[in-house]
């Protein structure tokens, strides 16, 4: 924890240094503080090795963090500084702890001709229509639907971007000075992004080429219906998405989502998992060591972080109640193919500079549900934020 206040104190240097010379510039940040406590499943795989050699795996436990985010813009001549860094003091899990730092966004923009600007640096680009599930989210690839929200942390980028009344147009070399070789949210590929608006719907087009996945088109479209009714869809490759937005006067809002991800494990896939859990719960019985039995059900735990689905077919639904600084929610994600849940249920509290929020999560179901063998069955938290 002490280690966070030099730490600060260098990072709010380096971003008031040039602002303070610069002109346009401006600087904002925030305090939070938050816990989340989480509850150890005793089912599933990873309890099963627990049970027979303590402590083969770590489990994620109850943490408590200390967040510092601040933000900065400076504008030099023709060129804009963009910077945002996190730092963070963590207590629990690790038992020694953890003190860590990094920039979310560092870049630098500017005007080119014909109404086109560029972006370098590390950068967050969000792309997508969807709540739940954004399938066509092809740079930031961020992780939707966690249990306490985080500051984005951008994607080392070249950018190219030009926007009119009706449309705009983004280019992307996205993670640059990758090797070939790397996969995932690291991968190394173009991408494009064309936006029309016409009437009360906005058209998305979207194009990527990586270094490994190759590559895929893909389409989205928003439709205000009614001053209450908003409808969505998103499709690229094998990921479709569907869902809509009713919101009462009274500030009621309702979101319904379903989506298929063909990405992560069929429920083919799954049921051979199930087969094996089985199977190796009886190995003890036929004479195998526990530490062998033990290991392999770890082992087992690992098809949890496949994908950021866990089934291909989800229905996500999210209602919503705000009066003056009050927000309560409570959503459901729902896969039915097992009749797993997951719920979440919210509130928030909003004054001119403090922020206070708390939740609870827990999974549902039948105990086949691929939800009821997650390490971790129940889990809260409550956060109180500062701005400046």
């Amino acid at each position: 924890m002490r280690s966070l206040a030099p730490t600060a104190l260098c990072v709010l240097a380096a971003l008031a240094t040039p602002a303070a010379c610069a002109d346009g510039s401006d600087f904002s940040g925030q305090v939070r503080s938050y816990g989340v406590y989480r509850q150890t499943a005793n089912t599933g795989p990873l309890a099963q090795a627990h049970a027979l050699q303590p402590g083969i795996a770590s489990v994620d436990g109850s943490t408590h963090t200390v967040q510092l985010e601040m933000r900065g813009n400076a504008t030099l001549g023709p060129v804009s500084l963009h910077a945002g860094t996190t730092l963070e003091a963590q207590q629990g899990g690790d038992p020694s702890g953890n003190t860590q730092g990094r920039f979310n966004e560092a870049y630098a923009s500017g005007n080119v001709a014909a109404g086109w600007q560029w972006s370098a640096g590390k950068r967050v680009a969000s792309w997508d229509v969807g709540y739940g599930f954004r399938p066509n989210d092809v740079v930031q690839q961020e992780q939707r639907r966690t249990l306490v929200a985080q500051p984005l942390e951008g994607r080392p980028l070249l950018m190219a971007e030009r926007f009119s009344a009706d449309n705009a147009w983004s280019l992307v070399w996205v993670n640059p000075t990758q090797q070939a070789s790397t996969s995932g949210a690291r991968e190394r590929a173009l991408a494009g992004r064309g936006y029309w608006h016409s009437g009360a719907v906005d058209w998305y087009a979207f194009a990527r080429q990586g270094e490994q996945t190759g590559g895929s088109l893909g389409a989205a479209v928003s439709w205000v219906a009614s001053d209450a009714l908003e409808l969505h869809a998103s499709v690229r490759g094998g990921q479709q998405l569907v869902g809509g937005t009713w919101t009462h006067a009274s500030q009621v809002s309702l979101l319904v989502e379903a989506w298929h991800d063909s990405t992560t494990w069929s429920n083919a896939q799954w049921s051979a998992w199930s087969a094996r859990n089985l199977a190796l719960s009886q190995w003890q019985a036929r004479g195998v060591p526990a530490e062998a039995v033990a290991g392999n059900l770890a082992q087992q735990a690992n098809a949890f972080g496949v994908a950021g689905n866990l089934r291909q077919d989800n229905v996500f639904a999210r209602v919503s109640w705000q009066h003056e600084r009050w927000e309560t929610a409570l959503d459901l994600l729902y896969t039915p193919a097992d009749r797993g849940v997951v719920a979440t249920a919210s509130f928030a509290w909003t004054g001119e500079r403090v922020k206070l929020e708390a939740g609870l999560r827990a999974t549902a179901g039948p105990n086949g549900a691929i939800v009821r063998q997650l390490p971790v069955q129940r889990q809260g938290y409550a956060a109180a934020t500062w701005a400046f």
